[in-house]
């Protein structure tokens, strides 16, 4: 099977334009065309459905895209490690990532990460809902969580240590708790997840805070809206350092309950499918996102 076809379909997929693929490729549309017809001819399947109009993906066609990258991917890879490889990586690495956490500190980093790689091209998929690496065919992805899922590999970040705060205007009018009993009656700005969550004091004891005894007029589902929701004043809320740090040393926010920590373990993972070779320019963003978010002291608490 022609890799060159295999990248010319992956390509075209992605961008659902086979004259586009083909231009990126140096290919004339003629040329693309026929190569396309030249795979499905050869696997004895229709990858894409063109009319005068589009060019859309056929049900095995996405069910073939998959393993074309891995294909790809594979043979890259193998490349890079025959020291086959003259120039720096390019192609497209898919990465998914907590919007919130992505506007804040990865964002800013992207000018001096295409500097250094200018032919690598971020497909960013951004959401605070969490996505399925495998099912998006994701190269890489970010989860703040323990890494249960056995499909997948991955490396730790950094910390994502989380704290109750809320805005000195709000502690100045419901006042400031002065132990987790005291917080029944106050509002609370809560996840879409109102799970009960453990708090250990400073001797080690534990107590379940429980979002539902608390007084919750507000549900997010977005990091960022939450946060700024807290600024506001509108009630106490469970933030990760990572998304709060900045206002907490300002002032803008205070610590509440500073000598309890949330004992919920979550942990910021790059992860990957194990199922995936580690492509050149996949470590390389991985190394990237390390050297500069990684041990970041102030995300510890």
């Amino acid at each position: 099977m022609d890799t060159d076809n295999l990248r010319l379909f992956v390509m075209a997929a992605e961008r659902l334009n086979i004259s586009a693929a083909g231009r990126a490729l140096g290919l004339a549309p003629a040329v693309a065309s026929a190569r396309l017809a030249k795979l499905e001819q050869e696997l004895g399947v229709e990858l894409l459905r063109r009319t005068t109009r589009k060019v859309s993906l056929s049900l095995d066609g996405s069910d073939f895209l998959p393993y074309a990258r891995e294909i790809l991917a594979q043979a890259d890879a193998a490349k890079a490690a025959l020291g086959g490889s003259e120039t720096g990586p390019k192609g497209t690495l898919r990465f998914a990532a907590p919007s919130s956490f992505a506007q804040r500190h990865i964002m800013p980093l992207l000018p001096e990460f295409h500097a250094r790689y200018p032919d690598l091209t971020l497909d960013l998929r951004l959401s605070d809902t969490r996505v399925d690496a495998i099912e998006g065919s994701f190269d890489l992805a970010l989860r703040s969580a323990p890494l249960t899922d056995s499909s997948l590999k991955g490396r730790k970040l950094a910390d994502d240590t989380r704290v109750l705060c809320a805005s000195p205007s709000y502690l100045t009018a419901h006042g400031m708790p002065n132990g987790p009993s005291a917080l029944q009656g106050h509002h609370l700005i809560a996840w879409a997840n109102l799970e009960p969550r453990k708090l250990v004091g400073p001797n080690g004891e534990t107590v379940r805070l429980e979002p539902a005894a608390m007084n919750c007029r507000i549900i997010v589902d977005d990091g960022d809206s939450q946060r700024e929701a807290t600024l506001a004043g509108a009630g106490l809320s469970i933030n990760s350092l990572w998304s709060v740090s900045d206002e907490l040393l300002s002032g803008q926010l205070v610590r509440v309950l500073p000598a309890w920590r949330l004992n919920d373990d979550s942990v910021l993972w790059l992860v990957y499918p194990r199922s995936n070779v580690l492509t050149p320019k996949t470590r390389i963003f991985i190394d990237f996102l390390i050297w500069h978010l990684g041990n970041r002291a102030e995300w510890v608490g």
